[in-house]
């Protein structure tokens, strides 16, 4: 299975936040990334996982 057909939960994403800011976050089908608009990140999803970790993220700036 590659990783663009993987399918995100849409209760999961309802339950998740920037774990900076405790915002609500997006979700980037096409680029696999959970995108949190106040903290200027991109979290990656990686075989379906929300990596949620600052260190993995990437700057939208």
């Amino acid at each position: 299975m590659s990783e663009a057909s993987v399918t995100i939960d849409r209760r999961m994403l309802e339950a998740l936040v920037c774990p900076i800011t405790q915002s609500p976050l997006s979700y980037d089908a096409q680029r696999q990334e959970l995108i949190s608009k106040t903290a200027n990140l991109a979290y990656p999803i990686r075989g379906g996982i929300p990596i949620m970790l600052e260190s993995e993220a990437r700057s939208l700036e």
